[in-house]
């Protein structure tokens, strides 16, 4: 009897864990496929679509930036940045209310970063950083909207965008969530606010 019991538990504990094992196989397929995939609680707009992920930059890390841009800007900064992929910006642009631009192709590299000047372990300990977190292997993410309030947050529309985004990238470059870093805890920026600060501690704190 208590046998038969042990497995009913077993069984009942594997129905549980099957179908959540089945969820993230799939989004792990889905996060490495290529085109403009639909990824459910995101709204993306493609200005350069995937690619074979194999043929990919070899990003190891998420830079988080915050623009000094109002609402709306995101769109503009997306579609100049496509223009010019290599220009000043980032990959992925984020507007206010939760749409993604994903502006780059991934095997280019746009100029963002000061080359990881930060070495005061203020936010973090930079002794793995400094110098070694820098654009040719980080892929940058900009969130618009902190004007005229260069120290107002993210909205709640981008913070939900950004749990759901944040996973996408690591599962797709296989980062993993220590590598995800504020553009003030690599680079020494404007002193008035903590750039990307509050989004990439929460990407550390939801984890996997």
């Amino acid at each position: 009897m208590m046998i038969s019991r042990l497995f009913a538990a077993a069984v009942a504990a594997l129905l549980l864990i099957t179908p959540a094992a089945a969820t993230d196989a799939e989004f792990a397929k889905l996060a490495r496929s290529s085109g403009t995939p639909d990824i459910a609680g995101l709204k993306i707009v493609w200005l350069a679509p995937w690619g074979d992920v194999a043929r990919a930059h070899a990003w190891r890390n998420i830079i988080v930036h915050q623009t000094e841009g109002p609402a709306g800007s995101a769109r503009g900064g997306a579609t100049e940045q496509a223009k010019n992929p290599t220009r000043r910006g980032v990959t992925v642009w984020v507007e206010t209310d939760g749409t993604v631009y994903w502006a780059v192709a991934e095997n280019l590299v746009p100029t963002h970063g000061d080359g990881a000047n930060r070495n005061d372990n203020k936010y973090i300990d930079n002794s793995s950083t400094y110098r070694r977190v820098v654009r040719d292997n980080s892929i940058g993410v900009e969130f618009a909207g902190n004007y005229p309030d260069v120290a107002a947050g993210p909205t709640e529309a981008q913070v939900a965008a950004w749990k759901i985004l944040v996973k996408v990238l690591r599962a797709r470059y296989d980062i993993p969530r220590d590598h995800v870093y504020a553009h003030n805890w690599i680079d020494y920026k404007d002193s008035r606010y903590c750039e990307g600060c509050w989004l990439a501690t929460l990407a550390r704190i939801w984890g996997e």
